[in-house]
C-alpha cells in the first residue's frame, strides 16, 4: 500500500519576526519551557519576560538569541508529540535552531554562537549604519536590476531572495532611501523592516571575524536529516561545509526560495514554521504552492495538526 503520510519539513524564522509575548505559548510545555529555561541561563536573563520588553526587543543582541530559542522549544514539542522531521531550514538566524533541530550543534553551543552573532552584528551595525528593505511584487532579477540603479557609491545588495514576488535589500539608509523611490514609481511595494542593521551586505563585515572564531571551537556533527543551507540554497549534510557556509552567512545572501524548493525536491509535502510568526508559512504558498504549510505557533497547534 502507498504511503500518504504527509514529509514534514521544518522551518525556522529569522530576525524580523519578533513581537511582544512571542514565548508565552511555549513557557507551559516541559519539552519547551527546558529550552526556555537553558536559554535563559545563558543570556543571564528572563528569556520570557523580555520577550515582554520592546526596547529589548528592538536589539540584535537580545532578539537573536531569544528567537532561536523559540524556534529550538517549539520543535522539541513537535518531536514531543510525535512529529519527525524529514528535512529542515532555517532563514538567516533561524539556520541555527535548523542545526540544533538536525543534531549538528548542541543547543548551548548554538545559543552561545548566536550572543556572539548577535553582539558583533550589534557592534557592526553600530559602526556601519544600515538598513534592510522588503520589495514586493518583483523576484531577485528585478530587485538586482533597482539596487544597480540606485546603488552609487554606497552599499546595496539583494539579501534574501525569498520568493518568486519577494525580495530583501540590504545597505546604506541613503541606498535603500533611492531604492525605495524607484520602487514606488515602478508600482512596487517597499516595506521597511524592523531590523537594526544592513544583514547580509558587506556592510556586516566587521562581525564577520569573531563570528568565524566562534564557530571554528565549535564540534559539528553530521545532520540527522537534510538541511537546506541559505548561503548555498541547496541541501548540505557535511560538517565542515556547514560550518564554513555559516561563517559566510552574515554577509551572503539568503537563497530561501532555492532552499525550499529543495526540500520539496526530496521530498517534502508539508512545511511546519516552529517559532514565532507566520512569514516562513506565507512565503512557503509561494514557493512550493502545492505542499501545505502551517505555522506552529503554540502546543496547542502542534495537538491539532496531529489530529488533522
Amino acid at each position: 500500500m502507498e504511503n500518504t503520510e504527509p514529509t514534514h519539513a521544518v522551518v525556522f524564522p529569522g530576525q524580523g519576526s519578533q513581537f511582544p509575548g512571542m514565548a508565552d505559548p511555549w513557557s507551559e510545555h516541559p519539552a519547551s519551557r527546558a529550552v526556555l529555561d537553558e536559554a535563559a541561563r545563558a543570556l543571564g536573563d528572563d528569556l520570557v519576560a523580555g520577550c515582554h520588553d520592546e526596547a529589548k526587543l528592538a536589539t540584535t543582541a537580545f532578539v537573536q538569541p531569544a528567537l532561536l530559542a523559540i524556534g529550538v522549544a517549539a520543535y522539541r514539542v513537535l518531536e514531543a508529540e510525535g512529529v519527525r522531521a524529514a528535512g529542515v531550514a532555517g532563514h538567516s538566524l533561524g539556520e541555527f535552531a535548523a542545526l540544533v533541530a538536525a543534531g549538528v550543534l548542541p543547543l548551548a553551543e548554538a545559543l552561545d554562537a548566536v550572543i556572539v552573532r548577535g553582539r558583533a552584528m550589534q557592534r557592526a551595525g553600530d559602526e556601519r549604519p544600515g538598513t534592510m528593505a522588503a520589495l514586493l511584487g518583483v523576484g531577485p532579477e528585478g530587485a538586482a536590476v533597482i539596487c544597480d540603479e540606485t546603488r552609487g557609491d554606497d552599499v546595496l545588495v539583494v539579501a534574501n531572495a525569498n520568493s518568486p514576488v519577494q525580495v530583501v535589500i540590504s545597505g546604506s539608509v541613503p541606498a535603500i532611501e533611492r531604492a525605495e523611490a524607484l520602487a514606488k514609481e515602478r508600482k512596487i511595494r517597499a516595506v521597511r523592516l524592523n531590523v537594526a542593521g544592513a544583514f547580509h551586505s558587506p556592510l556586516m563585515e566587521p562581525a564577520v571575524r569573531p563570528i568565524v572564531e566562534r564557530l571554528s571551537s565549535i564540534a559539528f556533527t553530521a545532520p540527522a536529516f537534510p538541511i537546506a543551507e541559505n548561503v548555498s540554497g541547496e541541501l548540505e549534510d557535511d560538517p565542515d561545509r556547514l560550518r564554513e557556509l555559516l561563517g559566510r552567512h552574515v554577509i551572503s545572501p539568503v537563497r530561501w526560495d532555492s532552499g525550499v524548493r529543495a526540500l520539496e525536491e526530496a521530498g517534502a509535502t508539508t512545511f511546519l514554521e516552529a517559532g514565532a510568526g507566520d512569514v516562513l508559512t506565507k512565503l512557503a504558498k509561494r514557493v512550493v504552492p502545492r505542499a501545505r504549510a502551517l505555522a506552529v505557533g503554540s502546543p496547542q497547534v502542534v495537538r491539532d495538526i496531529l489530529r488533522a
